[in-house]
């Protein structure tokens, strides 16, 4: 699966207003949809990282900045916003790898494909959880007095949640890419050119 530059151009669009949608209210009806778009990006951008993966990480902040300023508060004394909001870079980027990693493995849909994408999602999204759950728990004063257990009762308490949220997404992207394959007919195929087969 080869994309054109405008392809890549209208899917980080799509990507990036999906994110922006759902970034601006973190737990709101429609949750955060940041881990997926990294995923999805790195699956059909992961040649395009040095640009597209920058950009998305920018919005992330830009999203936060504007909501956390527009509830009348100061961005940097955020209870989100200390040492551990730092470690969305490489958590976003396992998300980013994860994808990356399924395109390299993918050859259209099958069951293979779709074990490849249940693993490079699932590990993605627990190295991705690990380390920005663990960075805020253990760096941000948020935790009054962090704990091994503390922390393994929060890992309990959030993975699941974030590991479904992320899935739901990338699941429907998978639909729509399933969906986008089935309708598109190749400009050499015989039918196209008028002939039969």
């Amino acid at each position: 699966m080869t994309l054109t530059k405008p392809q890549q151009a209208g899917i980080f669009i799509v990507l990036a207003l999906v994110m922006a949608g759902t970034r601006i209210n973190h737990f709101g009806a429609l949750p955060d949809a940041s881990w997926a778009v990294f995923f999805v990006a790195g699956f059909y951008l992961r040649g395009s990282m040095r640009w597209a993966f920058p950009l998305l990480m920018a919005l992330a902040v830009l999203v936060d900045f504007l909501v956390i300023n527009g509830q009348g508060l100061d961005f940097w004394s955020h209870y989100c916003v200390s040492a551990a909001y730092w470690f969305l870079l490489p958590a976003y980027a396992a998300m980013w790898a994860g994808g990356a990693l399924l395109r390299a493995r993918s050859h259209g849909p099958g069951l293979r494909t779709l074990g490849w994408l249940c693993v490079c999602l699932v590990g993605a999204a627990s190295l991705c959880f690990l380390v920005s759950n663990g960075s805020f728990y253990w760096l941000s004063d948020s935790v009054a007095a962090p704990s091994a257990a503390g922390w393994l009762q929060n890992l309990a308490d959030w993975y699941l949640p974030y590991l479904r949220t992320t899935a739901a997404y990338v699941g429907a992207a998978a639909v729509l890419h399933v969906i986008a394959r089935a309708l598109h007919v190749p400009a050499d195929a015989p039918l196209a050119r008028g002939q039969r087969g």
